[in-house]
């Protein structure tokens, strides 16, 4: 890797969004999605890729002292064509996920800010983002030369499965499966006998790895034309918070994913796939909205945007602050290298 690494950080709705500005190795490839496969390499998985030099960067940034266990960010690398402003390789603690709604907002507000898209002082600036699961946009809001709100759109997402029975150490449970650029599987927290709240934290987070792994081999799980946007990325624990109004459902989350990492924001991808589960059961219609809550406090607010071949358009938008400006650095006589994990 090279001597230093240079990034800009922020968080969406409390969730942290690491930006690589300087000292990525080259990423070969000819597009975002290739990019993700080679730095995944041969025989490598989402949450266990091979060692490479790029990796090394990503276990830097997401290890303690210099990172910890629930940092997230991106590589930002070319798009894949001159239509979209740059491409992005998602990447936490395990590995490289396939979509990152929060990061696409987080990005949306950096490219702004950074003067990469021009953006009005009152109006909107599209940005365009090619991401492993396809091209998604971030409409950045702004308001006498500030930005107030980033609405990001996602790829399709499309319901696979509903009422899929999972049997769990607290009893089988109801799953219902959506691909929103990953696939998410939602569960209503009540059935096993939890509410989403930080003190029930190590039971969501360990019931979401108990999902996740059962469900390993369901077909409806499997992508139905990209293997690689396959299998389980993350379990949805939900509640209602209220009955449902007229200007639509009221719900606070926590989604489980990876191997055990709990987004601290109400998920931007797992938003959609909540909105186009909601929509299954008719309570959202269009001109609804979903307030998302996530576990805590922090707001989204979803909507549906349109039809597609491949599912439902969904829009979801929430707001994103930047934290900071680093170089990191690693020292070759430093005995705990990139770092560790507790």
């Amino acid at each position: 890797m090279s001597p230093s690494v240079d990034t800009v950080d922020y968080h969406t709705a409390g969730e942290p969004f690491r930006i690589v500005t300087a000292g990525l190795p080259p990423i070969p490839g000819d597009s975002v999605a290739e990019r993700r496969a080679i730095a995944l390499g041969a025989g490598g998985t989402a949450t266990n890729p091979r060692p490479s030099t790029l990796d090394t960067v990503r276990q830097l940034l997401t290890r303690e002292p210099r990172g910890h266990a629930g940092m997230y960010g991106g590589f930002v690398v070319p798009a894949d064509d001159s239509e979209a402003h740059f491409g992005v390789l998602f990447w936490h603690k395990d590995g490289y996920s396939t979509a990152c709604g929060h990061g696409t907002i987080a990005l949306g507000a950096w490219a702004v800010d950074s003067g990469l898209v021009e953006a009005p002082a009152d109006g909107d600036a599209r940005v365009r983002i090619d991401v492993p699961s396809g091209r998604v946009t971030a409409t950045v809001h702004r308001s006498g030369g500030a930005t107030t709100g980033i609405t990001f759109r996602n790829v399709p997402t499309a319901v696979s499965a509903r009422g899929v029975k999972v049997e769990t150490s607290r009893g089988p449970v109801s799953v219902d499966l959506a691909h929103s650029g990953a696939c998410y599987a939602s569960v209503r927290a009540a059935d096993l006998g939890l509410t989403v709240t930080t003190d029930r934290l190590p039971e969501l987070t360990a019931l979401g790895r108990e999902i996740r792994a059962a469900l390993a081999d369901h077909p409806a799980t499997r992508h139905p034309s990209d293997p690689l946007l396959s299998g389980v990325y993350g379990v949805i624990l939900h509640e209602d918070l209220s009955e449902d109004t007229p200007s639509g459902p009221d719900q606070r989350n926590v989604t489980v994913f990876a191997d055990g990492q709990i987004d601290r924001s109400p998920c931007g991808s797992g938003t959609s796939a909540r909105l186009a589960l909601l929509a299954a059961e008719g309570r959202l219609t269009p001109g609804q909205e979903l307030r998302h809550e996530s576990v805590i406090g922090t707001v989204f607010t979803g909507r549906l945007a349109g039809e597609h071949p491949d599912g439902v358009i969904t829009e979801v938008t929430g707001t994103a602050h930047r934290t900071g400006e680093h170089r990191f650095l690693l020292d070759p006589a430093d005995t705990l290298g990139t770092g560790f994990l507790l």
